[in-house]
Order: C-alpha cells, then sequence, then structure tokens
C-alpha cells in the first residue's frame, strides 16, 4: 500500500501540510505505519485541481484535511 502527497508549492501552499498531519496521524492510531509507504512527492503536474495525494496510483484532487479521512477509511480499511 501507497500513500504520496504533492508537496509542490501550489498543494503545500493550498493545505497538504495540514492533510500530511491527518494522514500520518490516521495512520499511527490505525497502526497502519508500517503496512503502508507514505511519503512526499513534487508537483503532480495538475496544480488547478489540487491539492493532491495519490493511494496506490490513484489520484485524488481537491483534498483538505477533513476529506481525507473519508477517503483514507474508505481504501485502507
Amino acid at each position: 500500500m501507497e500513500i504520496v502527497i504533492c508537496l509542490g508549492s501550489s498543494c503545500f501552499s493550498r493545505g497538504n501540510k495540514k492533510t500530511l498531519a491527518e494522514i500520518q496521524k490516521f495512520l499511527k492510531n490505525n497502526r497502519l505505519e508500517e503496512k503502508v509507504y507514505f511519503h512526499g512527492a513534487h508537483c503532480f503536474g495538475e496544480c488547478a485541481g489540487g491539492p493532491w495525494i495519490k493511494i496506490n496510483e490513484k489520484s485524488y484532487g481537491d483534498i483538505n484535511e477533513y476529506n481525507v479521512i473519508e477517503i483514507l477509511n474508505e481504501t485502507l480499511l
């Protein structure tokens, strides 16, 4: 399982810093830290629809610290 979060300047300035913290907390609270490879990447090239994350190569746009929890629940649990 892999989660990649865009850390390009556009996504980062639009809130992916908060989303990053929420994903880390979710992984820890659900004991998934050893099962999920979570890392950042530079620009995904889709800035207009960001912030972005990818879970197992599926991209999710317009992510924030609130809707990311719903996506993680649906895809990881």
